[in-house]
């Protein structure tokens, strides 16, 4: 599951880049639009400019490691919770380490969906937030120890 939401996540990137790069915004439906920001700060924005962003990132894998080292190997619903977590943690420290000029784990990571009364986010802060509210279900469907 992780490997396929890094994979979406960057080729969904890569076609903002192409797409939305010169200023352009693309309707969808709704209020819901593609539109091309770059974040320095944490999912969804926040901190921008404080340099948290890459170490919430490897926080984020450290905390899924873990976490499926225990029980959530051992529920299918814990596993694909870990892997959307991992997956989008993955896509979005990729952006840092690998998509800007200050040097390595200083780059901004790629939002673009933008639903114009939340922050514009990437699939990888949708994989992470689905994938967080999947392993709270699996936490509260998990047999006691």
């Amino acid at each position: 599951m992780g490997v396929v939401v890094v994979l979406l996540d960057q080729l969904t990137k890569h076609w903002a880049l192409n797409r939305l790069d010169d200023g352009s915004v693309v309707d969808v439906v709704g209020s819901l639009r593609f539109n091309l920001a770059y974040n320095t700060g944490t999912a969804f924005s926040l901190g921008s400019g404080k340099g948290l962003g890459p170490w919430i990132s490897v926080l984020a894998i450290v905390v899924v490691v873990g976490l499926s080292l225990g029980y959530t190997s051992r529920f299918r619903l814990g596993a694909v919770a870990a892997g959307l977590i991992a997956g989008g943690a993955i896509g979005n420290l990729a952006d840092r380490a690998f998509r800007g000029d200050d040097g390595f784990l200083h780059g901004a990571v790629i939002d673009f969906v933008d639903l114009q009364w939340w922050p514009v986010f990437n699939l990888a802060d949708a994989a992470i937030v689905v994938g967080a509210g999947l392993l709270v279900l699996a936490s509260l469907r998990a047999p006691a120890p």
